[in-house]
């Protein structure tokens, strides 16, 4: 498999912390401990504590699309790019970590999965920076990275030693708030706040091996942020676009022992029409799983996928096996985000559709002692 790697990246990383759902564990660049985090762990940070809040502030466009006094924030985009008979899927994501009297420190991950050539590429960039972002709109820059834009309308551009993408992206739909208002509550941990753009029209250009394409497609933006802190294991995200214009996604969370602390979703209808989905509206079941020869992880590769108050019923696999992307060098993680197929029901039709699907903490079990273990 094709792999990239930046080596302009020199910075260790020193603090994981993150957010449930979505979340990726995004290290601060100064001043914290030496340890390799878990995939978008949720862990205890030195020296800082969640400060809930009685009343959050309801979520306001475009007002929320640029950065936030808290602790960790991200960008996270993820799609699939059609050319002629070349389909690829794509994953481009900006971390903000926010410390006091420190520098803000910025973190960012690109990958591209190649349909047609089964294969997959990655690169990662970090930064440190004095001045911060603008607070109504998307303008950062990680290296030679870069994403901007305001209320839904963006461009991004990023590549690896394969690839240099350029992509506009336009939501088709209004801003879906999980939760039903947009903030998920993790109780003493701390709140967050979150919304995804879950259908924006993409078109732009890729550059494979100099060879230039025109690309369109859809992707999906998710915005997460907040003072969140707490220990967890791992979890699996799921988002698809289906083809009679639904959208749906789900997480399960899973504390230190493995065992589920959390399930939730949300599924849009083709009009925009947001569904807030709980623990007994999203079933997941793995079926089969693939183990990676460089770290020895096993993780799920296929799912079924089961809405029942919704009628959705549906069946999931990679389009390439080995997605994992190797991030210690910039956020001290290993996690597998991958681009997927599905194909079932859903109320009541037959459907088909592409997405994303984010596995974290499957890398870090390798490492982790037994419990009563002391070294």
């Amino acid at each position: 498999m094709a792999r990239s790697r930046d080596t302009t990246v020199r910075r260790r990383p020193m603090i994981r912390i993150a957010g449930a759902v979505l979340a990726i564990a995004l290290v601060a660049a100064l001043g914290c401990t030496n340890g390799a985090p878990s995939p978008r762990a949720i862990v205890a940070v030195p020296r800082y504590e969640a400060q809930p809040t009685a009343t959050p502030a309801p979520i306001a466009f475009p007002r929320d699309d640029g950065s936030h006094d808290a602790l960790t924030e991200w960008w996270y985009y993820t799609g699939h790019l059609d050319s002629g008979d070349d389909s690829y899927g794509f994953e481009f994501v900006i971390f903000r970590s926010a410390r006091r009297g420190a520098p803000t420190g910025y973190a960012s991950h690109f990958a591209i999965t190649d349909r047609r050539g089964k294969s997959f590429a990655y690169d990662q960039r970090f930064r440190v920076s004095v001045f911060d972002t603008p607070r109504d709109r998307l303008d950062f820059s990680v290296g030679d990275w870069s994403v901007a834009g305001a209320d839904g309308v963006d461009r991004i551009h990023a590549s690896t030693g394969r690839y240099t993408l350029d992509l506009n992206v336009a939501s088709r739909k209004p801003p879906a708030l999980h939760g039903g208002n947009g903030i998920i509550s993790f109780g003493a941990a701390g709140d967050s706040y979150y919304y995804s753009r879950t259908r924006m029209e993409a078109d732009g250009t890729l550059i494979t091996d100099g060879a230039l394409q025109n690309v369109r497609g859809v992707a999906w933006m998710d915005h997460q942020w907040g003072n969140f802190v707490s220990t967890t294991g791992g979890w699996d995200w799921f988002s698809f676009h289906l083809d009679d214009g639904a959208d749906l996604t789900g997480s399960i969370v899973r504390d230190d022992r493995g065992a589920t602390v959390l399930t939730y979703g949300t599924y849009v209808d083709p009009a925009g029409r947001a569904v807030h989905l709980g623990s007994d509206d999203f079933i997941v079941s793995a079926f089969a799983e693939w183990r990676s020869l460089r770290t020895g992880a096993i993780y799920p590769a296929a799912w079924r996928i089961r809405v029942p108050s919704l009628d959705v019923d549906l069946e999931s696999r990679p389009i390439v096996s080995d997605q994992e992307l190797d991030t210690r060098a910039t956020t001290g993680v290993v996690y597998w985000e991958g681009a997927v197929e599905a194909i079932g029901r859903s109320r009541g039709r037959l459907v088909s559709g592409r997405g994303y699907v984010e596995l974290t903490g499957y890398a870090d079990r390798l490492n982790r002692k037994p419990e009563g273990a002391t070294k």
